[in-house]
């Protein structure tokens, strides 16, 4: 991706410019990863106001059809089918062998009722979930693109006192539900949810409003722009994996330690137990026949040196016991802080173990994530 000129824009490609952005390549995109403030500013607003994310790259998706739950549920080791209207839930794509294809966000917009599951997946993934999607249910259901369809993120304590002003009754909304609105005559669909481990929401909106929209939230005194760096930093302080880096088809949902993601219908006993790719593994993983070999963990370091991804993670006699996937210095925390894979002897909170940066061991212990307390609003 050296030559941007092969790079995708966001509806919000020339406003990030105007509003002095410095741009990078990220999932085939010409993406803000910072604003003049900076990246440490950026989250610590984040953390205490409100903070305006273009999240335009990521793959939005309908599936319509009476079968659509019931088929998407066939993918994935998530309860689809009992879902509530206008709620959402977070889902893995799975394959053969249990290993996580993509994780995303989908919401039950009535359609048992005519109208749809809303789908939300990650950006460098939505070209392949698509195409894998229309092959394994595309005869059940309508599966429908809508890639060129904006999405912005307004995350912080602040994000619902800013957000209510444009969009009154979007109070209401309490954490994982969701409903449309209308403005300058197009058609959003918001969600109480993000990857930040504040209170705040996404917004589905059309292309040709996005950037309006995004300066009506912008000259609201709350908001401020900001990156993909400050993005990173936050849902890492959050505790959230990041799909490429800390899960992937090398990982299971159990391994990734994302069994709540896993409702009870769904596993051994379960009315509809199974039937997704990797069931068997899976489910053999969550009841415990088959012993883990990798263990995610979060991950504090005791001296102030950031320890990064693919740095080595060594028990305390030296032996490798795994890697990080993601680490840097917490900006809330104030603290370096990280999550990687160990072997399950080594992942007991408050284990001590090394990691082992530039030839130096760093003395890092295993502990509880999130690494802030979340701040989701449940009503």
């Amino acid at each position: 991706m050296s030559d941007t000129s092969d790079l995708l824009h966001t509806p919000l490609y020339a406003l990030h410019l105007e509003l002095g952005a410095r741009m990078v390549p990220f999932a085939g995109y010409s993406m803000p990863v910072q604003y003049p403030m900076g990246l440490m500013q950026e989250h610590l607003h984040t953390r205490s106001a409100a903070g305006l994310f273009d999240v335009s790259h990521m793959g939005q998706m309908r599936l319509v059809g009476v079968d659509a739950a019931a088929a998407l549920e066939t993918l994935m080791p998530v309860d689809v089918v009992d879902l509530g209207v206008n709620k959402q839930r977070y889902g893995l794509l799975l394959n053969e062998e249990g290993g996580i294809l993509d994780d995303l966000m989908f919401v039950n917009r009535d359609v048992a009722n005519g109208g749809d599951l809303f789908v939300i997946v990650n950006g460098a993934c939505k070209h392949e979930d698509l195409a894998h999607i229309q092959a394994t249910i595309g005869a059940l259901c309508h599966v429908n693109a809508q890639f060129d369809r904006a999405l912005l993120a307004l995350q912080g304590p602040q994000a619902v006192t800013a957000l209510e002003r444009i969009l009154p009754g979007v109070e209401k909304l309490v954490f994982m539900t969701g409903a449309a609105f209308e403005w300058a005559g197009g058609d959003l669909y918001v969600t109480r949810s993000g990857y930040t481990g504040e209170d705040g929401f996404e917004i589905s909106l059309p292309a040709d409003i996005a950037t309006d929209f995004a300066r009506a939230l912008l000259a609201q005194p709350e908001v401020k722009p900001v990156g993909l760096g400050a993005r990173n930093s936050l849902r890492l302080e959050a505790g959230l994996c990041l799909y490429g880096q800390d899960i992937d088809t090398s990982t299971t949902p159990v391994q990734a330690g994302l069994n709540w993601a896993m409702q009870k219908v769904r596993r051994t006993g379960g009315a509809r137990a199974g039937g997704f790719p990797g069931a068997e593994r899976v489910l053999a993983q969550l009841d415990g026949t088959d012993p883990l070999m990798k263990k995610r963990v979060g991950l504090i370091a005791q001296e102030r040196i950031p320890v990064r991804e693919h740095v080595e993670l060594q028990s305390m006699d030296g032996t490798v016991i795994g890697e990080v996937t993601s680490g840097l210095l917490g900006p809330n925390i104030d603290k370096p802080v990280a999550m990687g894979y160990v072997s399950p002897e080594h992942a007991t909170m408050g284990t001590r173990i090394n990691a082992i940066v530039r030839g130096k061991a760093v003395p890092m212990e295993v502990s509880a994530m999130p690494f802030v307390p979340n701040r989701y609003f449940r009503g």
